[in-house]
Formats: C-alpha cells, sequence, structure tokens
C-alpha cells in the first residue's frame, strides 16, 4: 500500500461502521451481533465464490434477495474480536443496472453503504475487470481491490505491479491465490483497517467531462447534496440521473437514496419538479 492509503484518520474508530442498518434490514441483511458488513463484488469466473468460502467457512447460508428470485449468500468471520457478515453479491461486469444481478448488485453498494466493499478481480484479465472496479469507485470509497488468480498469471508470464495499481486507483490492492489461501491473511487485514478508517482511501474518479456536462454535473450534484447531505456519493447519483437511470430517480424521489431520518423525502416533495427537473 502507498503512504497515502496508509495515512490515518484523526477521527478513526472501529466501533463506528458507517453502514445503514435500516436500509440493510430493507435489503434483507440482519446485522444483529455483527460489527461490520463486508460486500463482495465482481465480475463472473474471477474466483469470488472461492474468496467467499475461503473467509466464511461454514459460518454461511443463502436465500433470495427480498422481492427478488436472484440467491443472495451470505457468511461470516471474527477477526481481533470483532464480527464481519460477508454478503456475496452477484457476479456482474457492470452497474449501469441493465439486469436484475446489476440492479442487486449495485442497489447493496449504493442502499446498504457496506463498511468495505471488495472487489474479486482476475490477474490475468484485468482489463476487463476494471470496467467494474471503476463502477465500484464511483460509488464508494471504501474499496479494498483483491487481486485474485495470481498463480494463473505467473503460469502465464505475467507481472502485475499491485503497489502501481494501488498508487493509481487510490485504493488498497491485496494479491491472492484463494484456492490455495494465499494473501488472505492480508486480505483480512486490509478490510478491517478499511473498515475501521485506519486507513483512508482516495479513489480515482472521472475527471474529464465536457464543460457543459461538467457544469450540469455540478448543479445537480449542489442539489443532491442540499436535499441529502449525509449521501457520500452524490456526484455518481448526478451522473446517473442525467444518464436517465430510472431505478435512481425513483429512489431520489421516496427518499431512499438518503439517510431516511433526515426528513429529506419531505423537502423533495416542496421542491418538487423545479428542483430536481431530471428526475421526471
Amino acid at each position: 500500500m502507498t503512504s497515502e492509503e496508509k495515512t490515518l484518520s484523526t477521527s478513526a474508530c472501529e466501533s463506528c461502521p458507517v453502514h445503514h442498518r435500516a436500509n440493510l434490514l430493507k435489503l434483507g441483511v440482519d446485522m444483529t451481533d455483527w460489527d461490520f458488513v463486508i460486500a463482495l463484488a465482481g465480475n463472473p469466473n474471477t474466483g469470488k465464490s472461492t474468496v467467499f468460502n475461503a473467509l466464511t467457512g461454514l459460518k454461511q447460508h443463502t436465500g433470495n434477495w427480498p422481492g427478488k428470485t436472484v440467491i443472495r449468500a451470505e457468511g461470516g468471520f471474527e477477526y481481533n474480536g470483532q464480527q464481519y457478515k460477508l454478503v456475496d453479491l452477484p457476479g456482474t461486469y457492470s452497474l449501469l443496472s441493465m439486469s436484475l444481478d446489476e440492479e442487486i448488485a449495485r442497489d447493496f453498494i449504493l442502499f446498504g453503504g457496506p463498511d468495505v466493499t471488495v472487489v474479486v478481480v482476475d490477474a490475468i484479465r484485468l482489463e476487463r475487470n476494471l470496467n467494474l472496479v471503476l463502477q465500484v469507485l464511483e460509488i464508494t470509497d471504501r474499496v479494498v481491490i483483491c487481486l485474485n488468480l495470481m498463480d494463473e498469471a505467473r503460469r502465464h508470464g505475467l507481472q502485475v505491479d499491485e503497489r502501481r495499481l494501488a498508487r493509481d486507483l487510490g485504493v488498497p490492492v491485496v494479491p491472492t491465490v484463494a484456492r490455495y489461501g494465499e494473501g488472505l491473511d492480508q486480505l483480512v487485514a486490509t478490510i478491517r483497517d478499511v473498515a475501521s478508517g485506519r486507513v483512508i482511501c482516495q479513489p480515482h474518479r472521472i475527471q474529464h467531462l465536457t464543460p457543459a456536462l461538467e457544469s450540469a454535473v455540478s448543479q445537480l450534484t449542489s442539489q443532491i447534496k442540499a436535499l441529502f447531505p449525509d449521501l457520500p456519493n452524490a456526484r455518481w447519483v448526478a451522473l446517473r440521473l442525467l444518464d436517465g437511470d430510472k431505478r435512481i430517480a425513483n429512489a431520489i424521489q421516496d427518499g431512499e437514496i438518503g439517510d431516511l431520518s433526515h426528513g429529506a423525502p419531505d423537502a423533495l416533495e416542496r421542491e418538487g419538479d423545479s428542483k430536481l427537473g431530471v428526475v421526471t
């Protein structure tokens, strides 16, 4: 990890998780007796299920997402006296909500606010996997990259500079060979550091927009922040609204996207379409 990633937060508190318990419960995740919730994302065939099984062992169960036919797998592990719930999201190549799997993965990261999102990537198909990584980084800044299948990369004569990758992405990158347990101890320790605030991520995000689009995004971002001041990803939400994402528009209208305890839905009703005209 780079020195920037190891910057300590003066206000970091291991007993202060950032997840949204009420929203998690709506998504079918009970956080009773758990300290942190970890989302596990990744493209299909990256070894994501192997990572999940290796971390959780026998402490796992399956069921459907609320109102969906898609199976959800949950498990848990203990580390340094704290309990971590791990939620295995559907394997997906994107979070643009073009399919049910993509919508579930996107909504969990956005509305559930997991303490850490671990994105499992294939070391020999890194370029293809980075599309999902960059989309996750637009939503949340609490990300750990699990650079899996490093044995396959070595077998193909490929070398991946994980330090350079971490510096470019602005989040920790941990090389692993999950099927043999290689690197998993470091992965868990890194998850702990990000969840507790010991490591502050500085994720790479889209910066180069046309002047007109940048102006529209900035204006809409300010309006969203005014209505939902605790929303950590207002710029990403603005980008999705401008792209015509109906799921995000509905979440804005009914207040699901914000901290519901702050009365933002009432404010939105008062402001109406004149405030966020792109919603309708």
